[in-house]
């Protein structure tokens, strides 16, 4: 079971290893209709929109970490 306070540590966590690559996700952040649901064990992090540039910016960032 996951606490609002875990899930919203992980948010954090993902927008500072995000932030070490030079990406920001505005939209990042915690999907609150997931905790209402039957389920509010499993939250859901809301990865959002973001424009061109941010798209490729993490598609590197990931390429990097893979090789």
């Amino acid at each position: 079971m996951h606490s609002p306070v875990e899930a919203d540590a992980c948010v954090e966590e993902l927008r500072a290893a995000l932030a070490a690559h030079g990406i920001t996700l505005p939209s990042l952040g915690l999907d609150l209709p997931a905790f209402a649901s039957r389920c509010p064990t499993r939250p859901l992090i809301a990865l959002g929109n973001c424009n061109l540039l941010t798209a490729e910016a993490l598609t590197a960032a990931l390429r990097r970490g893979v090789a």
